[in-house]
């Protein structure tokens, strides 16, 4: 028996014990599906470099119908490029200066929705808030994901800054675009280009957190549409952007045409490799 089950054990009062019991169930749960995620990353890891699930198992002391089984059972390795156990999803508040209300923007909330989903497909437990009007948002926290461009949010854009390559940008007339430092190509909006057109520009990346403690997952558009077709590049190529980037830093940007009476995007692909932040700081 573990000393925090005896202390659980030994509490008299039984609404605390209630309470306690409950608490450590739910953080044991979380524990066992990131220990069976975690399993289940090595024994494909294993497979993929070209042992046998015969030879894996005489390794690692198990059957090989265990290892089989295994490979095949359990929450998928590539959840984990959203995060570990318990993941938050933030979308922005918007202020609505005519009506002196705060607002939330319908493609802010279907990309939350969709990206809570997303989570919760693979095992994750998840909770959502809002960046509040002010951008004030603490991302000293584990397993953030957040949906927010830098303009809203004095913390986000300090958080945008430290990428390496990817750059947020005002053009000369105003508008935001992104700024490719690698290659100097400049990303701007269809919506922003002359004649408009239905295309958008998404940004995907895993950033460092303020305190130097860990990363958060960031995703944003130029416009909303952009970010709409993030999620929908996440929710289709998970296992592709896991196997090429797994949980570092790294940054991209998404071309987005969408639908231009429903902003659901008609297509979502990538406009620049995934730049890993360690083989870029340099740049």
């Amino acid at each position: 028996m573990s000393d925090e089950l005896r202390r659980i054990v030994a509490i008299d009062d039984p609404y605390l014990l209630l309470r306690e019991v409950t608490t450590r169930l739910a953080d044991a749960q979380q524990e066992v599906t990131e220990l069976a995620r975690l399993r289940r990353r090595v024994v494909q890891d294993l497979h993929a470099q070209g042992l046998s699930y015969a030879q894996i198992a005489a390794k690692a002391g198990l059957s090989r119908g265990r290892i089989h089984q295994i490979r095949h059972t359990g929450p998928a390795p590539e959840g984990a490029f959203l995060g570990r156990g318990n993941v938050t999803v933030a979308t922005p508040l918007r202020r609505d200066d005519e009506r002196g209300r705060t607002v939330v923007a319908v493609d802010d909330v279907s990309s939350g929705k969709r990206l809570e989903e997303l989570a919760r497909s693979y095992g994750l437990d998840v909770t959502s808030e809002h960046v509040p009007v002010t951008g004030a948002i603490d991302l000293d926290r584990d397993g953030l994901v957040v949906v927010c461009g830098p303009r809203m949010s004095q913390e986000m854009w300090d958080t945008y800054a430290q990428d390496p390559v990817l750059a947020w940008e005002r053009a000369e007339d105003g508008l935001w675009t992104v700024v490719d430092r690698k290659t100097g190509l400049v990303h701007r909006s269809g919506q922003d280009s002359a004649p408009a057109r239905s295309y958008d520009v998404g940004y995907l990346g895993r950033l460092p957190r303020p305190d130097g403690q860990g990363t958060l997952l960031a995703i944003a558009g130029i416009h909303t549409q952009g970010s709409l077709g993030v999620v929908q590049l996440l929710t289709n190529d998970l296992n592709t952007l896991w196997g090429q980037v797994g949980d570092q830093r790294f940054s991209t940007l998404v071309g987005v045409e969408y639908d231009p009476d429903t902003s659901e995007p008609l297509s979502a692909e990538l406009l620049c490799p995934l730049y890993r932040h360690d083989e870029e700081t340099s740049v």
